[in-house]
């Protein structure tokens, strides 16, 4: 049974139910990288948001149906590239591996199809073609603008007033700001761009714009009309205003009905972005010490909606709060009293009802982890008590499980819950030497343990470790 959800919509500017065309199946579009160099933990807020997205769809019973696109030709991939001697897939090749490691490490879910712009120049093609059969274009200079004054609805996405665009002014560049909406370029003719970077179409040798790319790909594989469109807010315009824009002039259809946007990622209060400086990657991170696992855990931890202030305290937050989950489903496992599911049942519903109460409400991940520590803290209490049975501990365990079909990370067994093969040799090593009772070898190597940073607790059920921070 469907469950419904309700999202904000930046097209209409409210919180309105997600309706799908063809339920269960649910088709949305996210704009995914664009590959000249490695993304950073701003970009991955919106991948993490994208993905709860995604995993909560399916917690409520839809058929996800996910499209995420790589630009793998635009104005800076083809500068860098030609800088460097390479071609477009030599350059962009590393690039897309990083991207595939990074989305790996963070457990983000794979898309049903993640389609790279180069393999679609035909369909890019088409589609210009498309909209110069039905007025919607001029050629100037080589290259292919669409008019922004042949669609009256210019403008309402990013609430543009659409009287002060110029009639006939172009822009050429892929960004721009809302001051300097023109006729954008759909097919680009550039004299000085090497030959790898251009095809043949019938109105001339060049490339597409970046615009047109997501466009072509989406109403490729999610058909001219779909459930919803996501993205980061930077996207909003020119981005997604020109694929609004470009797409209902060619199909005189509706496009995406459904608009989702994550607001930026800041660090020290300012947006994130590569030509600020002050952007850090996910292999960065990893380097410092900080696991994919609290990293995941902060970005989905922040409602997509809100400006996220990222750091070393959410960080550090992040893992305080997943050891904490994690060290009561390692004790869960361990109870061993007979009896009914008791007091465990009353508080398993009422967390799984304020949880699912949380991302049905747009998506509110913060409630939704309040209801997770609220029975991890209930859980403890009853655990101290003498209250908590097998059969009850079971009852927790597996909600605890459901509640991680949309984190991922909320059960014990990441790469950070593993032992290095030096670290499990000490680890056998000190169990071997207490079993003989040569407890001075077993000090020995508890203390080697220490120094790598894994602490050991010795319990009635055995010995548990844990990494120290």
């Amino acid at each position: 049974m469907l469950r419904p959800i309700r999202l904000f919509n930046t097209l209409s500017g409210r919180i309105e139910p997600l309706e799908p065309l063809s339920p269960p199946k649910l088709g949305f579009y996210a704009c995914g990288p664009t590959v000249y160099s490695r993304a950073h933990v701003g970009n991955f807020r919106t991948f993490v948001a994208i993905d709860v997205l995604r995993r909560t769809l399916t917690h409520l019973g839809y058929v996800a149906h996910e499209v995420m696109n790589v630009t793998d030709v635009d104005d800076r991939i083809i500068q860098l590239a030609a800088e460097a001697g390479q071609d477009l897939a030599s350059f962009t090749a590393p690039h897309i591996r990083g991207f595939e490691e990074d989305m790996k490490a963070l457990r983000i879910q794979r898309p049903e199809h993640v389609p790279q712009a180069t393999e679609h120049i035909q369909d890019m093609i088409a589609l210009v073609e498309r909209l110069t059969g039905r007025g919607h274009t001029y050629t100037a200079d080589g290259s292919v603008y669409f008019r922004i004054a042949s669609f009256p609805d210019y403008g309402k996405l990013a609430r543009l007033d659409a009287a002060g665009i110029q009639d006939g002014a172009r822009v050429d560049s892929d960004k721009y700001d809302k001051e300097n909406a023109r006729d954008f370029v759909l097919w680009k003719f550039k004299s000085d761009e090497p030959a790898w970077a251009q095809w043949d179409a019938p109105f001339g040798h060049g490339r597409p714009g970046w615009h047109i790319e997501c466009s072509a790909m989406s109403m490729k594989y999610l058909g001219e009309t779909f459930d919803l469109h996501a993205g980061g807010e930077d996207l909003i315009f020119p981005h997604h205003e020109n694929e609004i824009a470009q797409s209902q002039c060619a199909t005189g259809k509706p496009f995406a009905r459904h608009w989702l946007h994550a607001k930026h990622l800041l660090i020290d209060n300012e947006t994130m972005s590569k030509s600020k400086g002050n952007f850090v990657t996910i292999p960065t991170l990893l380097e410092q010490g900080h696991s994919a696992e609290a990293i995941r855990y902060a970005l989905a931890g922040a409602h997509y909606i809100k400006p996220f202030n990222f750091g070393f305290e959410a960080l550090n937050h992040a893992k305080g709060a997943l050891e904490r989950v994690h060290g009561l489903v390692m004790r869960l496992d361990e109870i061993a009293g007979e009896g009914p599911e008791g007091p465990a049942a009353e508080a398993c519903a009422e967390a799984r009802a304020a949880f699912d109460g949380a991302l049905i409400d747009d998506l509110n991940t913060p409630e939704a982890l309040a209801a997770l520590h609220g029975l991890v803290r209930r859980a403890n209490s009853l655990i101290a008590e003498g209250a908590l049975t097998r059969v009850g501990a079971l009852r927790v365990k597996a909600e605890i499980t459901a509640m991680d079909g949309i984190f991922g990370v909320l059960l014990p067994g990441g790469a950070e819950e593993q032992l290095a093969a030096e670290e499990q040799a000490l680890f056998d090593e000190r169990q071997q030497a207490r079993k003989a009772r040569e407890f001075a070898r077993a000090d020995a190597a508890r203390a080697k343990l220490e120094a790598l940073g894994v602490v050991l607790e010795d319990t009635p059920q055995g010995t548990r470790w844990k990494r120290k921070h």
